[in-house]
C-alpha cells in the first residue's frame, strides 16, 4: 500500500490494486473460475451496470448477499460497493428465522445469491426477493463488457473514481454490516466503515509485509469479519492474490488448491489447522509462509506439530467482529522489519494492532491495572466499530470515552504481549471466586481428545443457578471412549492442581451427540447454556 493510498477508502483501492494486478491472476475459486485484475476490475464495472438497471432501486442502501467465498461472490461485493451500496453478507449457517431477523434488521429488499448455492442451502425470506447470479450474468450486454473493459485497461485509477464518485466516498461512511455469531443472544449487526477495514488492513500490512508474491487461501466465510476483511478486502486492497473455497474442511481441495495456486498465507482456526494437519501433505503447502489463527485459543501441542509437518508455526492473533476484527497478533520474525524487537510469543496473541491502544482495567471500578495483572481488556482505535445497527442502548455498553469493552479477560506483559484468560461472561462467581470456564474446557478436552478423523470439540463447561454457591459448574461432552471415565477426568483436574472450587462435582456431567457449534465452528454458547439449563437448572 503506497503512502498516497494510505486515506483511500477500500473502492478506490480496489479499482488501483486491480490495475496494477493488469493480466496477472488476482482471483480463483474452487469451481475453476478465474480473474486478472483487468477482468476483475472490468466485471465489477459491468455487474454494477446491470444492478442498476431495474434489478436494485435507487434508494436500495443495504442489499443481501447470500454467497460462499469465490470469485462470485467477490465480484458481488466489490460491485455493491463501487455502486455506493452496504452488502451485507448474511450467515447462511444460522436458521431460516434468524437469517429473516437479520434482513429485517437491515431493512433489505434484495438478496443476491445463485441457484446453485440454493439448491445446497435452501431458504426464502419472508420480505425480500431473492435474485440469481445466473440470471444477471445473461442480462450483462456486450456493451457492459466494453464499458467495462475501457476503464479498466485505458482509462487512469482517479478517471474511474469520478465515474463512479468514489472520491465523494467519506471514510466514515458505512461499508458493511457484519452480525455476531449470536452465540450468546440473538445476533447484532456491527457497523464497520470504510476506515474501521482499511485502518485494519493497514495494520496487517505494515505486520506481515504482505506483497504481489504472496497467495492467500480464502476459505473463510465473508459473513464473518475475519473473511470479509482478511480475504476479500485485503486482496482487493493489496497485491496479493486470492483462491477461494467454500468449505474450510473439505481439506483435500485446500491442500490441491494450495499446491495448485502455490498459496502462501493461510487464514483459519485452530479447528481448521487440525483438519489440515491430518490430510495435507508437506509437498501441497510447499509455499507456505504464514498461518495466521484466530476465533479459538491455539493449543501448544497443535502448533509445535503443525511447525514440525509443515515448517511453519502458526501466528495467533486476537480480534473480535466490533474490531473489524484484528485488535493484536503475533509477528514471525522473517515477516518483521529488519531489526524490529520479537514480535511473536507462543501463548499470547502478540501485541496490539498499530495505531491502536488496549489496556486492562478492574471489571467493576474499571480503575486501570497496568501491567503482569489480570483483568478487562478495554480498546481504543481505527478499527473500533461505528456501533451496532438500531440497537444505541447496546452500542453505549460496549464503547464508553471512546474505548471498547472486549468482554475477555487477560494480563499485558511488560514487553507488550498479551494474553487471553477467558471471557467476562465464560466465568462463574462461585464461593465469591472467580472461576474459567475455558481453563477446565482446556484441560478436559486434553484428557478425552476423542479418535474422530475430523476435529470436533469433545467437552462445553457451562453454569447453572445455585442456592449455595451462586453458581454451579455443567459439563456437556461427548461419548468417552474407554478407557476414559468420569472420575478419571476428576482425578485429571486435580492432579492438574486446579483448585477444588473449579472441579465440577460428578453428577454434573452431561453426554451428548454433539457439542452445538456455530457455523463458523465456534461454540455456540447460547444453545449449550440452554442444554445445561434445561438439565440442570432449578425447576420451576
Amino acid at each position: 500500500m503506497t503512502n498516497s493510498e494510505q486515506g483511500m477508502v477500500p473502492p478506490r483501492r480496489l479499482v488501483r490494486r486491480c490495475k496494477s494486478a493488469g493480466n496477472r491472476q488476482k482471483i480463483v475459486d474452487s469451481s475453476g473460475k478465474s480473474l486478472s485484475g483487468t477482468r476483475l476490475l472490468a466485471g465489477t464495472v459491468a455487474l454494477k451496470r446491470v444492478l442498476n438497471r431495474g434489478v436494485l432501486a435507487a434508494d436500495e442502501k443495504m442489499v443481501g448477499v447470500l454467497v460462499p467465498p469465490s470469485v462470485g461472490g467477490t465480484v458481488v461485493n466489490t460491485a455493491l460497493s463501487i455502486d455506493h451500496r452496504v452488502a451485507v453478507n448474511l450467515n447462511y449457517t444460522l436458521s431460516p428465522e434468524v437469517m429473516n431477523f437479520c434482513i429485517n434488521e437491515c431493512g433489505i429488499k434484495t438478496v443476491l445469491t445463485s441457484r446453485a448455492f440454493m439448491e445446497k442451502r435452501p431458504f426464502e425470506p419472508d420480505d425480500a426477493k431473492l435474485v440469481f447470479l445466473e440470471d444477471l450474468m445473461e442480462k450483462v450486454t456486450g456493451w457492459d463488457k466494453a464499458v467495462g473493459a475501457i476503464q479498466a485497461k485505458f482509462l487512469p485509477a482517479g478517471m474511474v473514481d469520478k465515474i463512479h464518485g468514489l472520491e465523494r466516498i467519506q471514510p466514515d461512511d458505512l461499508l458493511t454490516i457484519i452480525f455476531t455469531s449470536g452465540s450468546t443472544g440473538n445476533p447484532k449487526g456491527v457497523m464497520l466503515s470504510n476506515r474501521n477495514v482499511s485502518s485494519n488492513i493497514a495494520a496487517v500490512d505494515e505486520w506481515f509485509n504482505i506483497t504481489a508474491e504472496d497467495v492467500i487461501l480464502g476459505v473463510l466465510p465473508f459473513f464473518h469479519s475475519f473473511g470479509y476483511t482478511g480475504t476479500l478486502w485485503l486482496t482487493m486492497s493489496l497485491e496479493a492474490s486470492c483462491v477461494y473455497h467454500f468449505n474450510p474442511l473439505d481439506s483435500r481441495t485446500v491442500g490441491a488448491l494450495s499446491e495448485e495456486h502455490g498459496v502462501s498465507i493461510v487464514l483459519a482456526t485452530p479447528t481448521f489447522l487440525r483438519s489440515y494437519m491430518r490430510r495435507c501433505t508437506p509437498e501441497q503447502m510447499h509455499r507456505l509462509d504464514l498461518v495466521i489463527v484466530g476465533a479459538e485459543k491455539l493449543p501448544k501441542d497443535l502448533a509445535e506439530q503443525f511447525q514440525e509437518k509443515f515448517g511453519v508455526e502458526p501466528t495467533e492473533g486476537y480480534g473480535t467482529t466490533e474490531l473489524s476484527p484484528v485488535a493484536s497478533m503475533n509477528v514471525p520474525d522473517h515477516r518483521s522489519p529488519e531489526g524490529a524487537p520479537p514480535g511473536a510469543r507462543l501463548g499470547t496473541v502478540g501485541k496490539v494492532a498499530p495505531g491502536s491502544e488496549i489496556k486492562v482495567v478492574d471489571p467493576d471500578s474499571r480503575d486501570d491495572l497496568g501491567t503482569n495483572a489480570e483483568g478487562l481488556f478495554v480498546y481504543r482505535g481505527p478499527n473500533v466499530m461505528m456501533g451496532y445497527l438500531n440497537n444505541e442502548e447496546a452500542t453505549a455498553e460496549k464503547i464508553q470515552d471512546g474505548w471498547y469493552n472486549t468482554g475477555d479477560m487477560g494480563i499485558i506483559d511488560d514487553e507488550g504481549f498479551i494474553t487471553i484468560t477467558g471471557r467476562m461472561s465464560r466465568f462463574s462467581k462461585i464461593g465469591g471466586e472467580m472461576v474459567p470456564h475455558i481453563k477446565i474446557e482446556q484441560e478436559l478436552e486434553r484428557m478425552i481428545e476423542g479418535e474422530d478423523e475430523d476435529p470436533v470439540i469433545q467437552v462445553a463447561v457451562a453454569a447453572v443457578p445455585d442456592p449455595k454457591k451462586g453458581e454451579r459448574l455443567i459439563v456437556l461432552h461427548r461419548p468417552l471412549v474407554e478407557p476414559t471415565t468420569i472420575d478419571g477426568l476428576l482425578q485429571g483436574l486435580s492432579d492438574q492442581g486446579l483448585p477444588n472450587i473449579w472441579i465440577p462435582s460428578s453428577d454434573s456431567f452431561l453426554e451428548v451427540e454433539e457439542i452445538p457449534l456455530l457455523g463458523t465452528g465456534k461454540m455456540d454458547l447460547k444453545a449449550v447454556n440452554q442444554v445445561a439449563m434445561d438439565n440442570f437448572g432449578p425447576s420451576e
